[in-house]
């Protein structure tokens, strides 16, 4: 493996993520990947496949180019606020996170938490 290769690309990955306001999680979940090898990705410990590599570029908007570290696009201009809006019929990214952590209950616990939930929008709601 390339180590100077695996790093340009960890690094560039880790800008445009940072720039559209996505977690590790986020990027791995749209792309089909788990989120320790994005997480290994973006340290630099290993290199994308061809498929991955393509389907980052269209998860964090970025070119090739920019992610091989051939030509820079503007990595580090944020977003206006640091968030991208999301994709027309795409949750924000808050959303997605909190989505994540309720999957990762037990029913009694989801039970739990839902009435709470609704507990607090009744009380939002007079």
């Amino acid at each position: 493996m390339n180590e100077e290769l695996a790093i340009t690309v960890g690094a560039a990955a880790r800008a445009a993520r940072v720039r559209l306001g996505l977690t590790q999680a986020d990027v791995a979940e749209r792309v089909g990947i788990a989120m320790e090898v994005y997480s290994r990705m973006e340290r630099g410990k290993v290199l994308p496949s061809v498929t991955t590599l393509r389907r980052l570029c269209q998860v964090l908007r970025i070119g090739a180019d920019t992610l091989l570290g051939l030509e820079v696009e503007g990595l580090d201009a944020p977003l206006e606020e640091g968030v991208a809006e999301p994709a027309p019929g795409e949750d924000p990214p808050r959303l997605r996170r909190l989505v994540r952590a309720l999957r990762a209950l037990d029913p009694p616990q989801l039970k739990a938490v839902s009435q709470v939930v609704h507990g607090a929008l009744g009380l939002l709601r007079r």
